[in-house]
């Protein structure tokens, strides 16, 4: 059993959704899956794996719900630590997944470990996100022989 931290940066509810259903998965499959809507530090255990799933808002931003979270991220000590990136983003605005692609890149230079590429996740092709977030992390969970069917 695997445990996993779900960190959610939200604005319309879509990445909500997506945290859901991952959770639901991970749960089903024995793992265990804290989520976080009002992400900090404190309240999230570092030995288990981050996974963070953002949209993106405004001009490529982060949504407000996960920006503290990402300031306090900047100049920590992450070495050891893994995560995984789900984005949701719109590929008809040039900043698509922008605000995975800046949160992955604060992780990355704290020393984290991004376990697999990120997911960035097209609400135009996929209106319903969670269904490709679901069988992407299924997918990662079986390349890492961690999938448990109960």
């Amino acid at each position: 059993m695997a445990k996993f931290e779900i960190i959610v940066g939200s604005v319309l509810g879509a990445s909500e959704y997506v945290a859901d259903a991952l959770q639901e998965m991970l749960l089903s499959h024995a793992h265990s899956a804290d989520i976080h809507l009002t992400p900090k530090l404190k309240d999230l255990d570092r030995r288990a794996i981050w996974i963070i799933c953002t949209s993106t808002h405004g001009a490529g931003d982060l949504p407000d719900n996960i920006q503290p979270f990402a300031k306090q991220l900047e100049n920590l000590d992450l070495k050891g630590h893994s995560f995984l990136i789900v984005g949701l983003g719109d590929s008809s605005y040039d900043t698509y997944c922008h605000g995975s692609v800046q949160i992955e890149s604060i992780m990355l230079s704290s020393g984290a470990k991004l376990l697999s590429s990120a997911l960035h996740i097209d609400v135009l092709n996929h209106p319903i996100p969670e269904d490709i977030a679901v069988e992407w992390l299924e997918s990662w969970l079986k390349t890492m022989n961690i999938l448990h069917n109960h």
